[in-house]
């Protein structure tokens, strides 16, 4: 298959995985209506065309926490990532170092802290729950400081998992799951033999370091279930802002007065996101959310958004509606299962020169030139 853009990572991805993979990265909660509002809600915000503007010299550079960037883009965490290419994690962050921008860790990667850091000179970041297990939380915290990880990602929107009724159906869990699952490689025999043969240990790292004991897919759902944690308030955070000394990011916001309160708590950044439409559906998307968040946070911390990103023009979208960066999830799954770390680096390529072309069109030459005067009056 040709990749022409971004979005043909999709189906090419589709064909390489088994389908209890491909909709578990794929797929939103309850009937999915927020997660298409959130790639149809940022496709349908125009853009304005401006000509005569010297363009010619355009950059996508960017200061994202006192980091200088290539682009205004984040890996964003994504669970079971080592699943979609051998050790995936390892290849996703090293393709995010050739293109100088962050990789963000997710608490349940295949890959370990430890592993992810050692195969890549840049620091990676670090996504975690609140979980009842303190412990465990107390460990990854103090083992992503022994390798160097200097950013940590909250995700604060998961007191409760979301009902995603596509992992049911396709085998990711429900009755019979694992023979499911494994039918499904059989009959994905380049996948099989890539991931499910030579990607292994396919336990979960940094919950299998902690544990002493390797945690399997089936293992990692019921971990999870039993350690949600419902009872989560701002003071449960507290001991971390005094454990974590370096850059403190809140990802989950959807409310001002919710952004409001991550700004008195002390975060360093907040990232305007429904979890992808993963969570609770019906929600607004994030395009529409994040205007009214940067009203009242805009310039007091950093602001990213993810959940609808696709392309260089959506990036720019998110920017002129008030976000410093976006984060990307499932555009890198797709591309990391396609072609692994080539495949990665290629999206990122991609994407910068969307972003490029749309710059030039919308008459601005960087990235802090971008706002709302990028975007067509209503």
């Amino acid at each position: 298959m040709i990749i022409s853009g971004p979005n043909d990572y999709r189906a090419a991805a589709r064909r390489r995985l088994p389908p209890f993979l491909f909709h578990y990265a794929d797929g939103g909660a309850y009937a999915e209506t927020t997660l298409r509002r959130n790639v149809d809600d940022l496709a349908s915000i125009a853009l304005s065309q401006r000509v005569l503007r010297d363009v010619s010299g355009v950059s996508t550079e960017t200061l994202l926490l006192a980091q200088s960037i290539a682009m205004p883009v984040v890996i964003a965490p994504v669970g079971l990532a080592g699943m979609y290419a051998r050790r995936g994690e390892v290849q996703a962050a090293k393709a995010a170092e050739r293109k100088r921008v962050p990789f963000t860790l997710s608490t349940v990667a295949v890959c370990s802290i430890e592993e992810v850091q050692r195969a890549t000179a840049q620091r990676i970041w670090f996504q975690l729950y609140v979980l009842k297990d303190r412990g465990f939380m107390k460990n990854v915290l103090e083992r992503a400081k022994a390798a160097g990880v200097e950013t940590l990602v909250f995700t604060v929107d998961m007191p409760v998992p979301g009902a995603r009724y596509r992992d049911r159906h396709s085998g990711m869990s429900g009755p019979a799951g694992p023979a499911r699952r494994i039918l499904q490689a059989m009959a994905h025999p380049a996948w099989a033999w890539d991931v499910g043969v030579r990607g292994r240990p396919h336990d979960l790292g940094n919950i299998s370091s902690y544990l002493q004991k390797t945690i399997g897919l089936t293992d990692y759902i019921a971990w999870l279930a039993e350690n949600f944690d419902p009872s989560i308030s701002w003071k449960d955070l507290e001991w971390i802002r005094d454990f974590w000394q370096g850059p403190m990011i809140i990802k989950g916001i959807l409310d001002p007065a919710d952004a409001k309160e991550a700004l008195a708590f002390g975060a360093d950044g907040i990232v305007v996101s429904n979890h992808g439409g993963r969570q609770l559906d019906g929600v607004l998307s994030s395009a529409r959310a994040l205007p009214a968040i940067a009203e009242v946070v805009k310039g007091r911390l950093t602001l990213f958004a993810d959940s609808g990103v696709r392309s260089g023009l959506d990036i720019i979208r998110m920017i002129a509606l008030g976000a410093d960066a976006v984060m990307i999830g499932r555009p890198f799954v797709y591309a990391l299962a396609t072609a692994g770390e080539a495949g990665v680096l290629n999206l990122l390529d991609l994407l910068e020169r969307e972003m490029r072309v749309a710059m030039a069109l919308t008459g601005v030459r960087t990235v802090g030139e971008i706002s709302s005067n990028c975007l067509a009056a209503a």
